[in-house]
């Protein structure tokens, strides 16, 4: 079993920078990946970023290149935390993001059937 804990939404105007984080316990494995989804009213779940665990290597949804990065943080006291920094919002970003997991994967993958668990997501609200 694995949980996911996400933190850091919140209300920021276009052109601003909100921080997002992802804490996994549980039984993880050594290669996973983790990946951002969001999910804006009335709309799909949609891919946002993703990043493999194992060797660090990261894929975005064309719509947030350039504007977001994925990061992940290993150190003893955050140990299997995520990040995405976001700058440059706008408001079509907002949305509720969720943090998941792919167990057992060395490769990043937008495809949600490979998450295996999903945390409770965050609201992300941009003004204009």
């Amino acid at each position: 079993q694995v949980q996911l804990v996400e933190s850091g939404g919140g209300l920021a105007q276009a052109g601003g920078s909100l921080r997002l984080a992802c804490s996994a316990s549980g039984r993880t494995g050594s290669a996973y990946c983790m990946g951002w989804f969001r999910q804006a009213p009335g709309k799909e779940r949609e891919f946002v970023a993703a990043i493999s665990w194992s060797t660090g290597n990261t894929y975005y949804a064309d719509s947030v290149k350039g504007r977001f990065t994925i990061s992940r943080d290993n150190a003893k006291n955050t140990k299997n935390t995520m990040y995405l920094q976001m700058n440059s919002l706008k408001p079509e970003d907002t949305a509720v993001y969720s943090c998941g997991i792919a167990l057992g994967r060395v490769l990043v993958t937008a495809q949600r059937p490979y998450y295996d668990y999903w945390g409770q997501g965050t609201q992300v609200t941009v003004s204009s």
